[in-house]
């Protein structure tokens, strides 16, 4: 079933019914100033932190679901009849109905008894808030006079005090009215020093800040009863929960159209610039008065807009492809690549699925996205390693979430995610192939963010390595600590204390259990390090980082291969997890990928028999499983992941984070038809046609699909924030295609189905633009590589000597 379609043309996907099996959202917001947005105006607004600055209140797990949001009411004088024209809250049966997801923004446009209403939410690029340009238009042939209202709840800042510490918040909500605009001001007279705002570009006629007064008593915001009766009460919020309410009043002729706009901002004043006057108690607002006035304004509103068009043309010029495939084009020239831009700005911090109050940014998480993110803008992506560098601990070891706000790792998480540091050592190789930019290592960087703990990131990044030899273990394996890339593979926890958490749970002392990923992972680290150390010290340097390489190698070897495949790891206990001796559990697909990856086994057939095993054993029609055979009962050696009923989430479901790594591996070895036979598995556009199967979004990537387990095989959940986003770019850009950034050049070595006549695509590395045409003379892999018309050995263009653009074409096969 569909419940839209795709606008290529437009870059946007184009919901055509309210009801989608869940709430289908979209971002806005790209810098500072952030919401969520469903197809029916739902979600939330944030700055910087969802947790911290959180603007506006969203009602996670609620019936209905998607409560809360930017919700517009219509009232007809008339005959008193008043609907939503985004559908929700009042879920009205509309006679028209589309929403509009676009690059960081939204428009939701509607009909009912003949007035049509149009509205575009979107964040200025540079801007502190949400701009909600809303058209109403008279289609009948009679004058019309209507009511519009525009509400927002606010939230008392910080998300989980907001919905946890109710004996003092019902107390503490203030607001502020001047000039029509609505300030909520909520602990800005002790220790706050910011502020929110809601204001209209036109006449406001009535309003209310106190929920009880616009909403009335034991009414919902389906049924408010200041929109039942057409009248706001101009109520001031003391205490309570502080809303902002406008009305305004309409009269339009036949055919007439009014468009006004509302804005949702955030401001802020230094400490001693607080209140104007000094003396008063009264929100500086000097600041944020201008940019009222700009926004307000609609040619600065459709100009904002324009802007921000330019904008993600700009970030999505760095590749654009044209192959044979629909969905290909569709993923990687837009949606994948606009993904990638939203899981880099908020990691896996809120979403649908994330409330936005516990996690903040993950140093894995943030370190995965980055290896994808890096040629969309590299800029920002240095500025985030040298963040996550920051957060790092002197041992090597990494928190394993930090806040966004304040930049501190998060203490109730900790470390000992023994996995974490060498994700930074591979994304700081990826910027570097991908920038040149070689400085980034005589950067100076705090430890934990101490002033005087200083020292250079390429230091930090030697660290990072050290801190896996420094925790090997009985195998001379690396030991998994906490857990692994899999965080509900806890070996140490052996938790039987309801609601106990199996991260920070440790029952054993850790010396024991060993993991495989972690191994290959070293393996391609290590080796990543040696060519910066190449750069850095020198060849001797070099040379000693291939052999920990090799040693960490033959460890994998001897003691990480199970017969066919490779093992996942060793408990607590030294017992094999992953092995065909396992009575669940025998095969899991994360080492089978991650130590390809790293070459191990792929000259001497390893990686063709562990591919295999992964074909026979992990594969599905809606993606490769995690793991084989499903666990069945809760173990208590193994942690969450057995906690999980049978195909969800980590046990045994399409975790579709994993399946690029096998994508790359099949690429690897030289497989294009079943890498892309993956791709396409999980690819949301191509799973467009079973949406009421699938039921997330259908134009971004899930963290998970349930297994063939699961009662609901193929169903999707945990959308758009996902290290799923980098990777399956990284997958089908680098390695299908085969276009990649090296020290060299810029690879460009395809492995693409033997079906496809070829592809064509332009992609920017180091301020050149590339323009590539494949060609298939033939079948297989082998390839003659052309630059400006002179043939070159290898599969590396080398590096252009300017800025002018360079053409290379490939004859492949043959």
């Amino acid at each position: 079933m569909h419940y839209g379609s795709f606008d290529d043309v437009r870059r946007e996907y184009v919901i055509t019914r309210p009801d989608t099996p869940l709430p289908w959202i979209n971002y806005l917001g790209s810098e500072a100033f952030f919401g969520l947005i469903s197809n029916t105006a739902g979600g939330y607004a944030f700055y910087r932190d969802a947790r911290l600055r959180r603007l506006t209140r969203y009602r996670y797990n609620n019936a209905p679901p998607d409560s809360g949001g930017r919700y517009l009411y219509l009232r007809d004088e008339a005959t008193g009849t008043y609907w939503s024209p985004s559908w929700m809250p009042t879920r009205t049966d509309l006679d028209e109905y589309t929403c509009r997801h676009g690059l960081g923004y939204t428009i939701i446009e509607s009909a009912y008894r003949g007035i049509r209403a149009e509205t575009r939410y979107f964040v200025p690029v540079g801007a502190d808030l949400e701009v909600w340009q809303t058209t109403i238009t008279n289609e009948h042939a009679e004058p019309a006079a209507l009511s519009l209202f525009g509400t927002v709840e606010f939230c008392l800042w910080d998300a989980y005090d907001d919905m946890t510490n109710f004996q003092r918040n019902f107390n503490t909500g203030q607001v502020e009215i001047e000039d029509g605009v609505i300030y909520h001001k909520t602990e800005y007279r002790e220790r706050r020093d910011h502020f929110a705002y809601f204001a209209c570009s036109a006449l406001v006629a009535a309003y209310d800040t106190q929920r009880e007064a616009f909403l009335g008593a034991y009414r919902g915001w389906d049924a408010p009863l200041a929109v039942e009766r057409g009248a706001c009460g101009d109520s001031v919020a003391h205490g309570w929960a502080p809303i902002a309410a406008q009305q305004v009043k309409l009269d339009l002729a036949p055919g007439e159209s009014r468009t006004v706009i509302f804005l949702l901002g955030y401001g802020e004043n230094l400490q001693d610039e607080k209140f104007d006057p000094p003396e008063s108690q009264a929100v500086n607002k000097q600041r944020v008065r201008p940019v009222i006035a700009r926004y307000l304004d609609p040619a600065q509103a459709d100009a904002a807009f324009e802007d921000l068009g330019r904008y993600w043309e700009r970030q999505l010029a760095g590749l654009q492809v044209t192959t044979p495939d629909e969905h290909t084009n569709r993923m990687v020239n837009i949606w994948n690549a606009y993904q990638c831009m939203v899981t880099f700005n908020l990691s896996r911090s809120a979403s649908y699925f994330e409330s936005g109050v516990g996690r903040g940014m993950g140093f894995r998480d943030s370190a995965q996205d980055l290896l994808a993110f890096v040629q969309m803008d590299p800029v920002r992506a240095c500025e985030r390693l040298l963040d996550l560098a920051a957060t790092q601990l002197e041992t090597g070891g990494a928190y394993h979430q930090y806040q966004p706000l304040t930049k501190k790792g998060n203490d109730a998480v900790g470390s000992n995610f023994n996995d974490d540091p060498l994700w930074l050592v591979l994304a700081a190789a990826a910027y570097v192939k991908e920038s040149g930019d070689w400085s980034i290592l005589d950067a100076s960087v705090p430890y934990e963010n101490r002033p005087g703990t200083e020292q250079p990131f390429y230091e930090h990044l030697q660290r990072c390595v050290q801190y896996t030899l420094d925790r090997l273990g009985p195998h001379g394996l690396p030991l998994i600590g906490r857990a692994d890339w899999n965080d509900c593979l806890n070996l140490n926890t052996f938790s039987d204390t309801p609601g106990e958490s199996f991260q920070t749970t440790t029952n054993k002392d850790g010396a024991v259990a060993e993991s495989v990923l972690i191994g290959g992972m070293f393996v391609q680290a290590a080796n990543e390090m040696a060519d910066l150390a190449a750069r850095c010290e020198g060849g001797e340097a070099a040379e000693r980082y291939r052999a920990v390489a090799q040693q960490i190698e033959a460890a994998v070897r001897e003691y990480g291969w199970d017969g066919a495949w490779f093992l996942r790891a060793y408990d607590a206990l030294g017992d094999r997890v992953g092995s065909h001796e396992c009575a669940e559990g025998q095969i899991y697909v994360e080492p089978q990928g991650i130590c390809i990856l790293a070459g191990i086994g792929v000259e001497d057939g390893l990686a063709e028999r562990a591919l295999e095993s992964v074909a026979e054993r992990l594969a599905t029609p809606h993606g490769i499983l995690l793991h084989q055979p499903a666990y069945t009962r809760y173990y208590l050696n193994l942690g969450e992941i057995s906690s999980y009923p049978p195909g969800y989430k980590e046990n045994a479901s399409v975790f579709c984070h994993t399946n690029p790594w096998i994508m790359i591996a099949e690429a690897i070895v030289g497989h294009g038809d079943r890498a892309f036979d993956y791709y396409t598995r999980i690819s949301p556009s191509a799973r467009e046609a079973i949406s009421d199967v699938h039921r997330s979004e259908p134009y971004v990537y899930a963290q998970t699909i349930a297994g063939r387990d699961a009662p609901t095989q193929g169903e999707a959940k945990n959308s758009w924030l996902t290290g799923t986003a980098a990777w399956n770019y990284v997958a089908i850009t680098e390695w299908i295609l085969g276009i990649r950034a090296t020290h060299e050049g810029l690879c460009v070595a395809p492995v693409i189905p033997e079906a496809w006549s070829g592809f064509t695509a332009t992609r920017a590395f180091r301020g050149t633009p590339y323009h590539i045409t494949v060609t298939r003379k033939g079948p297989g892999n082998a390839l003659a590589l052309t630059v400006n018309g002179q043939p070159v050995a290898g599969t590396v263009v080398p590096l252009a000597a300017g800025p002018d653009p360079v053409t290379v074409e490939v004859a492949l096969g043959g």
